[in-house]
């Protein structure tokens, strides 16, 4: 007779638990490392004296300096202290970032809004104008406002926040169709809601989060545009600190005096990356 051997049951771990875990918690730190950079380059904008001492446009140091204990980034051809200019340098930047998505969240979200409401030849027209921004090239777009314009960060920025008018507008469009048609607007109207206060009072709010988070986006995309603006000299004078301008000023000096270019590009990158990073994790809780 043979005896049946019975072996315990155990408790298997659940797949891909910890994965999740893992994932979690990367993103999370993701998002803190991202926050504390964008926080630091506002500080940066809002008040550099913290941060620095020196002065960003006057040359007191010894030319070229490698970084050190003094000079965190090194110095200049001129011996200007090279992390004080780009400390300076953010207010331009950041604040030129803003009046570009400004621009283009406010001028693309009312044509957006008036395109979704009102619909018809006048949806048409609106949405042609907007086709005709898309299809020519950002960078041209810029240039030609800023030739009309005239030269400056303010210019600059207005003219980059041009060039995302059409994108706020497409979604800003789709997205006030998608509200309008729902429950909760057609029983606004029944209760008898006028055009206008349904459209301000539930159209728009429910619409705005992709358009935020777009803004969001848009922010780390106006720094890089603004900044080849810069390089280019289209946008702030010389001596002004800003992170396109101080790339350029650096360009006769690549081989030799590596810091000049790459330390910048780091603040570059660095602050691009982090909010383009909190726009995805917006648009994820969103």
């Amino acid at each position: 007779m043979s005896t049946l051997t019975t072996i315990p049951a155990t408790r298997l771990p659940r797949r891909g638990r910890g994965t999740r875990t893992g994932g979690l918690t990367a993103r999370r730190t993701g998002t803190v490392v991202a926050a504390v950079i964008l926080v630091l380059a506002v500080l940066w904008a809002l008040i550099p004296q913290l941060f620095t001492t020196h002065d960003p446009n006057s040359g007191t140091f010894e030319p070229l300096l490698e970084p050190n204990g003094t000079n965190w980034f090194g110095t200049d051809s001129v011996g200007r202290d090279l992390y004080t200019r780009v400390v300076w340098g953010a207010r331009e930047s950041l604040a030129g970032a803003l009046i570009a998505v400004l621009v283009g969240l406010v001028v693309g979200t009312l044509i957006g809004l008036v395109a979704g409401t009102r619909r018809g030849w006048v949806d048409s027209v609106l949405m042609r104008l907007v086709d005709v921004l898309l299809s020519i090239p950002a960078l041209l777009l810029s240039l030609s406002v800023i030739i009309l314009l005239g030269f400056g960060t303010i210019n600059a920025a207005i003219a980059v926040g041009i060039t995302s008018v059409a994108t706020f507008a497409r979604l800003a469009r789709s997205q006030v169709l998608s509200v309008a048609g729902s429950d909760f607007v057609e029983a606004a109207y029944g209760s008898g809601g006028t055009q206008a206060q349904v459209l301000f009072r539930h159209i728009l709010p429910n619409s705005l989060t992709p358009v935020l988070a777009l803004a969001a986006l848009q922010f780390g995309s106006a720094i890089l545009q603004l900044s080849t603006l810069g390089f280019l000299g289209y946008g702030a004078p010389p001596p002004t600190p800003e992170w396109g301008l101080i790339i350029s000023d650096a360009r006769d000096y690549m081989a030799t005096s590596w810091w000049l270019t790459v330390l910048p590009g780091v603040v570059i990158v660095a602050v691009v990356c982090a909010a383009n990073y909190l726009s995805h994790t917006i648009r994820k809780e969103a």
